[in-house]
This record gives structure tokens, C-alpha cells and sequence, in this order.
């Protein structure tokens, strides 16, 4: 199967058309015509992950984070991504990155049945036609009434999470939910608006989660690499029913970052 095969098959999952403006996604590096026979999936395009892609003879790699975001002036293994590129291009590995296009697409929709929300719909409204609305987030319900302090246990266990930061009153009652995976203060306004009593997100700094309770939301911070490690599993299983001779792998991987408790 070639590269261009395999693309065709992820931008079923998630087209471009439907990432930002700001985002880069698609095919990266790498050639169109590259017979395909190892796929290896990853969250991020560590060097770690490149280096397990070449070891284990990966012909294609797909992350959701791009490996190439800003723009860049030279390719050279004097610089961190510049070399991570090299590698990949020098071992004829082609890389494919699936950014906020699955962010619309996917993500959020898998989150929201991994914490069983009923009645979902979109948060922010990105793309609309006839047919459907498409966007960032979801707003949903709870299945039953939660404290917040029950709320966050669950979405700690079924997250599957070490630990998750929580701002707001431990016996607020919570039913509806917002849900944005990966990076989420900038959505606060929107999900205070259409009445969530509480948003669950990543990358909550003090400020945002101290004026949102003070503006009525409860913040539930479960981690960017929490919420969004799902990718990995959810692109796994459309890749192995969608492309059954293609060997098909996730990448090591585990928290980013560690605590002292």
C-alpha cells in the first residue's frame, strides 16, 4: 500500500479542511509513493518516538502534535526538530500529523464516551453546512448528579490518570459538562455561556482555574497528555480494520512530565 493510500484513509477520519488556520497537518515529511507495511502512532513526536519508529522499521508515522508547527529556515542535527526531520527523511519514514482536524473530528467525541456524557454537542461551532455542525469541545450530561469531588475521581478513573487538579467547591453538584482535550482555558467564556457547571481540560494555570470558580465554574484539569493519549488507541483501531495487511503499532509512551508528592 502507498503513503498516499494511507492518507487517503486518515483524511476520512479527519479531513484537513476541518483544522485551524494556525495548525499544520498532513504529510510533513516524507513522499507520497512510499510503500507502506509498518505504521507506528504516537501523541507526540518526541525524539524518543522517532528513534523507536527507525529501530522497529516504522515506513510511516503518525502523531497528533506536529513535529513541525512554527515555521522553520533550515533542516540540520544542530537543531532538536531540525534533526528529529533528518532522521525520519534519512530513514525514508514518512511522517503524518492529524492535529486539530481530529481535534473537530475525533477527540472529542472519544473523550465524551470515555466519561459516558450524554446528550453531547459541539462547545464552539468551527465548521457548519447543511448537513452538520463541527467544532472545538463538547457539552454534555453526566449520567447522574456528582459532587465535583466525585466528578473528579471519575474522570480520574476512567481517564485512567494518576492524579487530576480540581479548582472549586469539593460539594458543588455537577451534571453538565464541558469538554475540551488538550489545551482548554481559552474556551472557559464559551463553556460559562452555554452553562457547564464544571469544564474539564488541560493546561489550567492559577489564574484561569481561581476566575473561573469565581465566575461559577468548577475546572477539573485531567492534563493535555492525559485527555488526548487516547489518540493513540482510538487511530490504532481504524488503522487495523481500515488497513488489515499493514502492521500496525502504538509507541512507548507514559505521563510527560513526573511529581514529588
Amino acid at each position: 500500500m502507498k503513503c498516499k493510500d494511507v492518507i487517503a484513509c486518515l483524511e476520512k477520519v479527519a479531513p484537513r479542511c476541518f483544522a485551524e488556520t494556525w495548525d499544520n497537518v498532513g504529510l510533513l515529511a516524507g513522499r507520497e509513493d512510499k510503500e507502506i507495511n509498518k505504521i507506528l502512532i504516537a501523541l507526540d513526536p518526541t525524539s524518543e518516538v522517532v528513534e523507536e519508529a527507525i529501530a522497529w522499521g516504522a515506513d510511516l508515522l503518525i502523531t497528533h502534535h506536529p513535529l513541525i508547527f512554527s515555521g522553520i529556515k533550515s533542516v540540520t542535527t544542530g537543531d532538536f526538530i531540525g534533526k528529529r526531520v533528518f532522521n525520519l527523511i534519512f530513514k525514508d519514514i514518512c511522517y503524518y500529523a492529524m492535529h486539530t482536524n481530529f481535534d473537530v473530528m475525533g477527540m472529542a467525541d472519544a473523550v465524551a464516551d470515555q466519561l459516558e456524557l450524554e446528550k453531547c454537542q459541539v462547545l464552539d461551532v468551527t465548521f457548519q453546512d447543511e448537513i452538520s455542525k463541527e467544532g472545538i469541545g463538547r457539552m454534555g450530561e453526566l449520567s447522574r448528579t456528582m459532587s465535583l469531588k466525585e466528578c473528579a475521581q471519575f474522570v480520574k478513573d476512567k481517564c485512567k490518570l494518576s492524579s487530576v487538579k480540581v479548582f472549586g467547591n469539593p460539594e458543588a453538584l455537577i451534571d453538565v459538562v464541558a469538554l475540551i482535550p488538550g489545551s482548554g482555558k481559552s474556551y472557559i467564556e464559551h463553556a460559562i455561556k452555554k452553562g457547564a457547571n464544571v469544564v474539564i481540560t488541560g493546561d489550567i494555570d492559577h489564574h484561569n482555574g481561581l476566575d473561573a470558580v469565581e465566575k461559577g465554574l468548577a475546572v477539573i484539569d485531567a492534563g493535555h497528555y492525559g485527555l488526548e493519549k487516547i489518540f493513540t488507541t482510538y487511530m490504532e483501531e481504524v488503522l487495523r480494520r481500515e488497513l488489515p495487511g499493514v502492521q500496525i503499532k502504538r509507541a512507548v509512551e507514559k505521563e510527560p512530565f513526573w511529581t514529588v508528592v
